[in-house]
């Protein structure tokens, strides 16, 4: 089930987190693996926004995203599913239904930053529906994230922001003919 965060959540949000990066230390990515998850401050502000969606099975969350409000929609600040639990689209659900919040709250669209060369980072967003933005048509919030990245050190790998209509549309059923 996907839901918004509640506080006691909090704590299992920061396992996941630790979790969801020793994947990064198997592709040589050691300080992504190594940085540290949000504290629990940083995780009480998108909380008091009822801005943290987790996917709660059975009573035991296993997957959590993080969302901000920017100049041109909404924005997956962090998508992180326990290791154990992925590649069994619970992320890609949780990406739906915060693109589904997103579009009945009258945003047009879903962006994200990420990493370029990683098989659980771009090419996973292209296949849900990503497109790559170029860095010259960044809206000033983007640039202001992607800047707040480079900071971090983030850009020592290539990293790529992208954007998805907030509301997806079906492929059409019918056929002419």
């Amino acid at each position: 089930m996907i839901r918004l965060a509640v506080p006691n959540d909090l704590p299992a949000l920061q396992l996941i987190e630790t979790a969801a990066g020793e994947p990064f230390r198997d592709i040589g990515m050691d300080s992504i693996a190594d940085d540290p998850p949000p504290t629990l401050d940083e995780l009480t502000q998108y909380l008091e926004a009822d801005h943290i969606w987790v996917i709660d099975a059975a009573n035991a969350l296993i997957g959590y995203a993080l969302v901000d409000i920017i100049d041109v929609g909404v924005h997956l600040e962090q998508v992180s599913v326990h290791p154990a639990h992925s590649r069994k689209g619970l992320g890609a659900q949780l990406i739906d239904s915060i693109a589904d919040w997103a579009a009945a709250h009258h945003h047009d669209v879903v962006t994200l930053t990420t990493f370029v060369d990683v098989p659980w980072n771009a090419p996973y967003y292209e296949r849900l529906g990503f497109e790559r933005i170029p860095e010259g048509t960044l809206s000033p919030d983007l640039i202001r994230i992607r800047a707040l990245e480079q900071a971090a050190g983030l850009d020592s790998w290539p990293r790529v922001t992208m954007s998805r209509p907030a509301l997806r549309r079906r492929p059409s059923t019918s056929r002419i003919g």
